[in-house]
């Protein structure tokens, strides 16, 4: 039943938007030449949940103690960024977005015999700096849909001594999006869902700052740890 309920959401999702480009075609366009600048800026505000995807090392303590951990839901974060855009061609440009994101990840660790648990919530703050080359299909009156990929280079910022994991200050890795162009009378509104993956191993294996050694434990236990992110923005342009 449930099946079906969103199979005909989603029919009527397709009919409807049909029927607004059809009505499109008919109105005149807004922006007729936007695309057309040769560079642009703009900015984006949005929402994005952030994920760690952990390798554990197996390790086991002098008490015996192994210890995993994972992050079983995800927060929503606030990001926002400015947009700095060249154009190349009628179908490519070349832009970056530097942003900020601030967010949090929750994390439970588990020892794997006795089934103690230890939670924390820690915060997680980056600076971005993408670099994308965007691909935008035909506008189809006041609309025009676009495929972007790219890489990114990331800061770690607001960390706090002490914390059961520390990651490192540097990330980078590949970001993909896809976005639609909606040209309004004044600007371009441009809701855009992007993944971000890491590539990088940012947990930090050094843990000299602690002053409880007995949390040296949770760092042990993790082999490698690689970020990702599921934004969804907003651009003004």
């Amino acid at each position: 039943m449930k099946q079906q309920k969103l199979i005909l959401l989603y029919l009527s999702f397709i009919v409807l938007f049909g029927i607004n480009m059809q009505a499109q075609t008919r109105k005149p366009q807004n922006l007729p030449f936007a695309d057309q600048k040769m560079y642009h800026l703009g900015f984006m505000v949005g929402f994005q949940a952030q994920d760690l995807i952990i390798s554990h090392s197996g390790y086991v303590g002098d008490n015996g103690e192994a210890w995993f951990t994972e992050i079983p839901s995800y927060s929503v974060g606030f990001s926002v960024g400015m947009i700095a855009d060249r154009y190349l061609n009628q179908y490519f440009n070349l832009r970056t977005t530097p942003s900020l994101h601030f967010g949090e990840r929750r994390f439970v660790f588990k020892e794997q015999t006795s089934g103690k648990e230890y939670e924390s919530a820690l915060r997680s703050n980056y600076l971005t700096l993408p670099l994308y080359l965007k691909f935008s299909a035909d506008r189809t009156g006041n609309f025009r849909p676009y495929l972007l990929a790219g890489v990114y280079t990331a800061l770690n910022i607001g960390q706090k001594k002490n914390d059961i994991l520390r990651f490192k200050s540097m990330d980078y890795g590949l970001e993909f999006g896809v976005g639609c162009n909606l040209y309004l009378p004044l600007f371009k509104l441009c809701p855009e869902l992007k993944f971000s993956f890491g590539l990088a191993d940012v947990v930090n294996k050094d843990r000299s700052d602690l002053s409880d050694k007995d949390l040296i434990k949770y760092t042990q236990a993790i082999s490698s740890g690689k970020t990702r992110m599921i934004s969804l923005v907003f651009n003004f342009e």
